[in-house]
């Protein structure tokens, strides 16, 4: 690439330091894709004639075929992917390969490819999102009657459905999708065109090679769009983001899968056993994907220290980009492609969610609401609710089991009507404010999901 400039060959080790067609390759079908449409480009512009520019593009789309197929021979000694591929087709075609590279460098051309890989990327994690949203749905809807506590502190708190504790992941996910759907926005800007650092001599329509390439528009200042990796960055985050909601996710579905809890079952599929305890089923899925949210986390430092020093406008530095993103994109897919799955064979244990959710204690806060309803000033009732679940503790006797008399001891504003606020039912149907956990709420939201998605 260089050897009219040096005298001397590059040394194996630096050889063997800089290449990075280890990784990049991957990178092989949006290269080949950029090329083709870079050609267009130079044909418009006149310097390929249109026999140059179609012996360009066959041989490109046969090189992409043998990679596809594992025929394909890479060489260590070009670096990376750019140059075995411009090389082999200029062996194959001739001068006309040699031409492809005018008015490119391989600056904008990796930018490029990243930025093309990085579209594909987002298009199927919106998908794979989508999809891990549905087997949720579908097991929400599978456990839809089954009501449990919901925990603060990991203590009990208040009753709710099943359905609505899934659902709240639900939520989550769908502001990955819309996340990553807006990171696309700032990926799908072509920086092909602005070479090196400051454009080419030789004008191309680069708006006529984005709308080949599919971009929504062309880059306007070249040292920026050769430099600039915000776009991986942003990816990054959301994918690390996305990694934590699985990962939280994971947490409760160990937890409940424990015997402790036992709330939920999860098929042989997706457990393992051990190798000396013959009773046991692990949620190895689970806690894997709660140890891969911290290699995601981990690529998004790694690319935010390596850019924060980086002088205008290429450095070398830039090619440890791609091996965080491509091990962050690997690890997010498998994530959702399994958990998706383990989710669609998970179901609810309706005794043991429903042994827990009788804990009268969870109705405490409603009791306060009823007081309130009666007049009594909400940190007053909270106060006397308070000493109401004291005396329960202490004398080992639960709300249900009090009588009229012994509720009046800490509130005149008790009434005969207390006892319709401990029905599990009226207690649920109560929570009807919006977002709350009321059976019709969270039925309707179900149904929601169920539209937004299919």
């Amino acid at each position: 690439m260089w050897k009219g400039r040096f005298q001397q060959p590059t040394s194996a080790l630096v050889q063997r330091y800089g290449e990075s067609v280890s990784f990049d390759w991957r990178l092989y079908a949006h290269d080949i894709r950029g090329s083709i449409a870079h050609a267009k480009g130079l044909e418009k512009a006149g310097i390929l004639t249109t026999a140059e520019r179609e012996a360009i593009e066959r041989g490109l789309l046969q090189i992409r075929d043998e990679i596809a197929g594992g025929d394909f021979a890479w060489s260590q000694e070009l670096e990376d992917v750019h140059m075995n591929i411009e090389s082999t087709l200029t062996k194959r075609i001739g001068p006309a390969g040699a031409k492809l590279h005018t008015a490119r460098s391989r600056n904008d051309q990796v930018a490029t490819d990243v930025r093309l890989y990085s579209r594909d990327a987002i298009d199927s994690l919106i998908a794979l999102t989508r999809e891990l949203q549905r087997a949720l749905v579908e097991c929400a809807e599978r456990g839809a009657d089954a009501v449990m506590p919901g925990y603060t502190h990991l203590q009990r708190g208040q009753p709710v459905l099943f359905a609505h504790h899934l659902l709240a992941y639900v939520e989550m996910f769908a502001r990955d999708a819309e996340r990553l759907a807006d990171a696309r926005k700032r990926v799908n800007v072509m920086p092909l065109g602005s070479g090196a650092l400051a454009g080419s001599t030789i004008i191309l329509d680069r708006e006529f090679v984005a709308r080949e390439l599919g971009f929504d528009g062309v880059t306007q200042n070249s040292m920026d769009a050769v430099s600039d990796r915000d776009f991986v960055v942003e990816l990054l985050f959301t994918i690390a983001l996305q990694g934590v909601h699985l990962s939280r996710l994971s947490e409760d579905v160990i937890l409940w899968a424990s015997a402790e809890f036992g709330f939920i079952h999860l098929s042989d599929a997706h457990t393992t056993g051990s190798s000396l305890m013959p009773q046991k089923k692990n949620p190895d899925v689970a806690e894997l994907t709660r140890g891969k949210s911290g290699r995601l986390v981990g690529n998004l430092m790694a690319l935010l220290t390596l850019l924060k020093g980086l002088p205008m406008t290429y450095n070398r530095d830039m090619q440890e980009d791609k091996e965080p993103l491509f091990d962050s994109l690997e690890t997010i897919t498998l994530a959702l492609e399994v958990f998706t799955e383990m989710v669609r064979g998970m179901d609810v244990n309706r005794d043991r969610t429903a042994a827990a959710a009788s804990d009268p204690l969870l109705l405490a806060t409603d009791l306060a609401d009823y007081l309130v309803l009666k007049g009594v000033p909400f940190r007053q009732a909270h106060e006397v609710i308070g000493k109401l679940v004291a005396h329960c503790l202490s004398t080992g006797r639960p709300f249900p089991e009090l009588s009229l008399e012994d509720y009046r001891q800490f509130s005149d504003a008790f009434g005969d009507d207390v006892f319709a606020v401990l029905k599990m039912d009226a207690a649920l149907a109560a929570r009807k404010g919006i977002g709350a956990p009321s059976p019709a709420n969270v039925a309707g939201r179900l149904r929601h999901w169920r539209e937004s998605l299919a």
